[in-house]
């Protein structure tokens, strides 16, 4: 999968894994993390999510990763704030208030880029990347975060053979090889969602769950 499959989907504005509203996991399982206001939050594969908006305004600072300059842009556009605008290496950085969006190639991070992240959230990077590029994804966060970030990470676990990702199925079994030992892992929640989701079922899907782990990175 290219860089541009997802330039190309954003500028096609086929963008059905954007939410409109805030993901229900994060207001709900977000404070059982109980960081500090004022802590920073890694959010990869960002978009423009309106989840970044909710973990600014619970207090939080937001480093938001993406690729495509379109959604970044979108983004600040829909939320009517006008953005500062600084190159950070590969990165080109559009920064207003306590959210801060690098847009360039998440594997371009670096450990001192992140080096005051202490929470991780997940809600649509590690689905969105085939299985090669999962492995390089975890090995990535788990080379460049600090050890004691913790965070919130949703996955999706369905018969891949039944539909086409992205989003791609993760089952808990990968989860753990993925991120095992060097993370410790919870699952504090696991729904079936199927019937709440039109796409997958118009594909024939049979089964579908979502299943919400708590991480904490100890080594």
């Amino acid at each position: 999968m290219q860089p541009e499959f997802w330039h190309d989907r954003w500028q096609r504005n086929q963008i059905g894994f954007h939410q409109e509203q805030v993901n229900s996991y994060l207001q709900r399982l977000w404070p059982r993390l109980e960081l500090p206001r004022g802590a920073r939050v890694l959010v990869p594969l960002c978009g423009k999510s309106l989840d970044l908006n909710w973990l600014a305004a619970s207090g939080f600072e937001v480093l938001g990763v993406e690729l495509s300059q379109t959604a970044v842009e979108q983004f600040f556009s829909e939320q009517r704030v006008t953005p500062q605008i600084r190159q950070q290496g590969g990165f080109k950085v559009y920064e207003a208030g306590p959210v801060s969006l690098w847009c360039g190639d998440f594997f371009a991070l670096s450990a001192a880029d992140v080096a005051e992240c202490a929470g991780l959230y997940d809600r649509a990077a590690i689905i969105a990347l085939p299985a090669e590029m999962r492995e390089a994804y975890a090995r990535h966060l788990t080379q460049i975060l600090p050890r004691g970030c913790e965070g919130l990470l949703i996955s999706l676990d369905y018969p891949q053979g039944e539909m086409q990702g992205p989003p791609f199925s993760v089952p808990d079994v990968e989860i753990q090889q993925l991120l095992v030992p060097a993370w410790d892992l919870q699952v504090i929640e696991q729904s079936d969602v199927l019937e709440q989701n039109g796409k997958f079922l118009k594909a024939g899907v049979t089964r579908l769950v979502e299943r919400v782990y708590r991480l904490r990175k100890n080594a």
